[in-house]
């Protein structure tokens, strides 16, 4: 049986529920955009993926007036977006033990790192990590391949040990961003993704609860 000796979570959709947070701050930018939406369910695919590649491929915005929503996305979400949101049920007890197992934790999300940090740091999530790593403003770590190799390096994992390393999140772009940076990938399904899209992205497990991930991780002796 694979022995992890690394584990990388995403944040959004995998470790807490953003759901309210993240669409409100949507419909807000989508707003100012002049794009009317009342129904906030449309902009759950909006969790996950870099926020500026969403405005373009479902909105069909431009550069210039793609990276304008972002910005009115976030003058919402980081006044109160961000604390629109909780923390899934049994994710404290998982974490709990897994702080006393042999394993290192870390989050890699695609999610500014200052805003992930003070969202864990909210809901007292911080202690349980060894590594925060998230996007930054300057594009360096855009893509969620790059947040992973920057998580990556700051645990100061060689190349040859990234057999080593699982990245477990909720939607297709965890797995992929997993597969190009070279580390093992688990979809959870209690988070965001459409149906099928775990199995077609190619995620080496997949596990449909809390619970189910709790039992993997303790059959694999990271708890």
């Amino acid at each position: 049986m694979k022995k992890y000796t690394v584990l990388l979570f995403d944040l959004d959709g995998t470790l807490t529920d953003p759901k309210e947070g993240i669409t409100k701050s949507v419909q807000y930018a989508l707003d100012f955009m002049g794009i009317k939406e009342e129904n906030l369910d449309e902009f759950e695919k909006f969790i996950g993926p870099p926020l500026d590649n969403s405005f373009r491929e479902f909105y069909g915005m431009n550069d210039t007036d793609a990276w304008k929503a972002v910005a009115k996305y976030r003058e919402r979400f980081n006044k109160v977006g961000k604390y629109e949101n909780y923390v899934y049920e049994g994710m404290v007890d998982l974490l709990e033990k897994l702080r006393k197992g042999s394993c290192k934790v870390g989050v890699a999300t695609s999610k500014p790192e200052d805003m992930a940090r003070d969202i864990l740091d909210k809901f007292e999530l911080s202690q349980y990590f060894d590594e925060i790593t998230g996007s930054d403003y300057e594009g360096k770590l855009h893509e969620k391949y790059q947040v992973i190799l920057e998580a990556l390096r700051r645990f100061n994992i060689p190349k040859e040990r990234y057999g080593e390393v699982l990245m477990i999140g909720d939607r297709k772009f965890d797995i992929i961003g997993g597969k190009l940076a070279g580390v093992d990938t688990m979809g959870v399904k209690y988070g965001y993704a459409p149906d099928g899209e775990l199995e077609e992205s190619g995620a080496d497990y997949i596990v449909p609860s809390i619970e189910a991930l709790k039992e993997w991780l303790s059959i694999n002796e990271a708890i």
